[in-house]
């Protein structure tokens, strides 16, 4: 089944903006730490950015001060603001959470199937 969807990827030319967002398909989760990893042809998946649960965020050199995470805990989604993307920024786009369920007290990791995020040049 699966617990974490994404959504928001698309087809962008050079210079534009995607807004990602992630959340459980479901009810009944916490959610402590989160993240946005990806993946571009060719290559090995890389981390992107992460948000912990008391806020602090952090990103890949390759994205700092163009890419912004932030988190709604109300809605227990995580969202990527993607500006002034580049071609180099194409791949499929996965997130991660550090998340139970509120009948456990054990936080393991789940991932999200992917959204395809292609920038043209």
């Amino acid at each position: 089944q699966v617990q974490l969807v994404e959504s928001g990827g698309g087809l962008v030319q050079a210079g534009g903006s995607l807004r990602l967002s992630c959340a459980p398909s479901g009810r009944g989760f916490s959610i402590n730490a989160m993240g946005w990893f990806r993946q571009a042809p060719g290559k090995q998946r890389e981390l992107v950015a992460t948000a912990a649960s008391g806020g602090a965020s952090t990103y890949a050199d390759s994205v700092r001060g163009r890419f912004t995470i932030s988190r709604d805990n109300a809605k227990n989604t995580v969202y990527l603001q993607m500006n002034s993307l580049k071609p180099e920024d194409t791949g499929v786009y996965y997130c991660n959470a550090l998340m139970k369920r509120d009948w456990s007290s054990v936080f393991i990791t789940y991932w999200g199937q992917g959204t395809q995020v292609t920038v043209s040049s």
